[in-house]
């Protein structure tokens, strides 16, 4: 299944990448908002994509390869853009554009992302950096801290019932697979699930692959030193995919508008038309804001 970019047209013209301009894409993905800027910006323009999968970037390069211009590809967290600009000795950006969703790809590689397929409980994006995986928190954490993690990454409710069960079901046996978590969360939720609504372990598994992933901390960091990677007059657009996400960005545009480090072009995030959501279901929960750097 191919990596469909999200709110693409409405992307590009908030970007609005010109000839000899210099854009980044921290989450370069399968590079479908890459390739139309890179094509935007021409042979004088200079393009840093990072991705966080090793893979990925393997991809992207073989994609690129006979591309004009300027492209670096690296294998980097974008949450690390300053310190790979720093290394390649890069100037500030007229545009960063950060796509917050995982990607189809990712689904298909077998990282326990989903419970749609029995497979590994992984869900690390980096499979290099000896980062713990989903498996080794939910056998590891207590069962207070596994509730907590839940709760506060997944907004679930149900959280404590959960944690109470995974940990009574790792007493018997660890818990390795993603089939065979989905089947503990769901015996634990029980006559609470009602049925239509989404399966009870969506929010778990939400919960986990930011826990694991370092999402917000990553979002956080990114969001700290924008004006350090982006040139006056240059934007940075992010594309969110729940609520915990876009209530951070959110929050911190409206800091850096007052603190007069640059302003809110977004008031109101930008979703998907009803024809994008036919198109590609994803792009149903997608949250785009946009803010202007005015300081240098």
């Amino acid at each position: 299944m191919a990596h469909i970019s999200v709110l693409f047209n409405e992307t590009l013209e908030l970007l609005d990448p010109k000839p000899g301009q210099f854009f980044i894409d921290g989450t370069t993905d399968g590079g479908g908002h890459a390739a139309a800027v890179i094509e935007k910006i021409g042979k004088s323009g200079m393009f840093l994509g990072l991705d966080w999968d090793k893979g990925m970037v393997e991809r992207l390069r073989e994609k690129f390869k006979k591309t004009n211009g300027k492209i670096m590809l690296e294998h980097a967290n974008y949450a690390d853009v300053k310190e790979v600009m720093q290394r390649l000795a890069l100037p500030k950006a007229d545009g960063l554009l950060l796509d917050l969703g995982f990607s189809s790809v990712q689904l298909e590689d077998e990282r326990g992302m989903s419970f749609q397929k029995d497979e590994p409980l992984d869900m690390r994006y980096d499979l290099t950096g000896g980062m713990p995986t989903a498996a080794d928190v939910v056998n590891g954490l207590s069962e207070k801290d596994l509730a907590d993690v839940i709760y506060q990454y997944g907004e679930e409710r149900m959280s404590r019932r959960m944690a109470k069960h995974i940990v009574e079901q790792r007493k018997k046996k660890k818990i390795e697979t993603t089939k065979e978590l989905a089947d503990v969360i769901l015996a634990a939720v029980g006559r609470g699930y009602e049925k239509g609504r989404i399966h009870p372990a969506t929010r778990a598994f939400q919960a986990l692959r930011i826990y694991v992933n370092k999402e917000l901390d990553n979002l956080e960091k990114i969001l700290t030193e924008c004006e350090e990677i982006i040139k006056p007059g240059g934007r940075i657009v992010i594309i969110s995919f729940h609520s915990l996400e876009d209530r951070i960005v959110k929050t911190r545009f409206r800091e850096k508008e007052k603190e007069k480090i640059g302003k809110i072009i977004t008031k109101k995030p930008i979703t998907a038309t009803e024809e994008e959501i036919k198109q590609n279901p994803r792009s149903r929960s997608a949250k785009m804001r946009c803010f202007e750097i005015t300081v240098s």
